[in-house]
């Protein structure tokens, strides 16, 4: 990602490809400490993820499932993906 802003309802994400896609916030559950968030266009036909962190021994796990088709842009976004789990390790590891 390299621009993200936020819409009444959804965040307008830029991805660093030049994508740009609105996304849908379906929930935020801050106690659950879980996001929920749907796109779709351009080639997308369906696209439902979440990122949720847990609490584990001394750190924490963070966890992103992304549900998506057509199937044949599973590798596209899985890319996406890493560099956007990249993106958060960095910007927590500089606090």
């Amino acid at each position: 990602m390299t621009d993200v802003k936020l819409e009444e309802g959804a965040r307008l994400v830029t991805f660093a490809n030049g994508m740009v896609v609105k996304e849908l916030i379906v929930d935020l559950d801050d106690e659950a400490r879980r996001l929920v968030w749907s796109a779709a266009g351009g080639r997308l036909t369906h696209h439902n993820a979440s990122a949720q962190v847990f609490a584990e021994g001394g750190g924490t796990r963070f966890v992103w499932i992304a549900d998506l088709l057509p199937n044949e842009l599973a590798p596209t976004i899985a890319g996406m993906i890493e560099q956007g789990i990249a993106a958060v390790k960095r910007t927590l590891e500089a606090r």
